[in-house]
């Protein structure tokens, strides 16, 4: 099992676009007139000082916001339009960690993959854990984790969920250095297969072709 599947578009066409997007929130504009253009096989890099707009942005190309002006498409296509489509083919990762604190990391993995429509053996599971350093902790139930082991088990969803498109709120939060090299390894392999990556990071990154945004 690998972080990429080559069913994944090859293609020459702009994947995932923002044209001229604006953001407010409150009585503030955190930005206005911002464009994007991402391929397939890309990583972009969203850097900024706390407040700039970082999350907002993410949100905005998740679809879990709209822009206050402006359009984010996706193959060409608004994302509003084929919300349903776009979302199968999307792993949003935010602040958050959206893993449930009851059930062990084998069951949360499990648990997405039903809630995702996608066959994830039981092999397969457990495979993906033990990748990321967490064999002998599967069946502990997410609240004996540290933060770092947490971000591990997130780690294997991303190695097992098949999307396409990677939207990543400050994915190196709480990792050691052994496992911020094993994410920018499942992050290149990820690209490698054609997949789009966008991230947030307050700390350099070591990702051939890594395309920057700074707000």
């Amino acid at each position: 099992m690998t972080a990429t599947n080559s069913f994944y578009p090859a293609s020459s066409s702009i994947a995932l676009e923002a044209r001229a997007i604006a953001c407010v929130r409150g009585d503030r504009e955190l930005f206005s007139g911002l464009d994007l253009e991402l391929f397939a096989g890309q990583c972009l890099h969203i850097r900024g000082e706390n407040g700039v707009g970082k999350t907002s942005l993410l949100r905005l190309l998740t679809g879990l916001a709209s822009p206050e002006s402006g359009e984010v498409l996706w193959y060409g296509h608004s994302i509003k339009k084929q919300a349903s489509e776009y979302h199968s083919k999307l792993l949003f990762l935010g602040h958050r960690d959206a893993l449930k604190e009851d059930l062990s990391a084998i069951e949360n993995l499990r648990m997405y993959a039903a809630i995702d429509g996608i066959a994830l053996s039981e092999q397969d599971a457990f495979a993906s854990l033990w990748r990321f350093g967490l064999k002998g902790r599967e069946d502990l139930p997410i609240h004996c984790l540290s933060a770092g082991q947490k971000k591990r088990v997130l780690m294997a969803r991303m190695l097992t969920r098949g999307a396409q498109v990677w939207i990543l709120d400050e994915p190196f939060n709480a990792l050691d250095v052994h496992a911020v090299g094993e994410l920018q390894d499942l992050i290149v392999e990820h690209l490698q297969g054609n997949g789009l990556v966008v991230l947030t990071s307050h700390q350099p990154l070591v990702i051939p072709g890594l395309r920057v945004l700074d707000l």
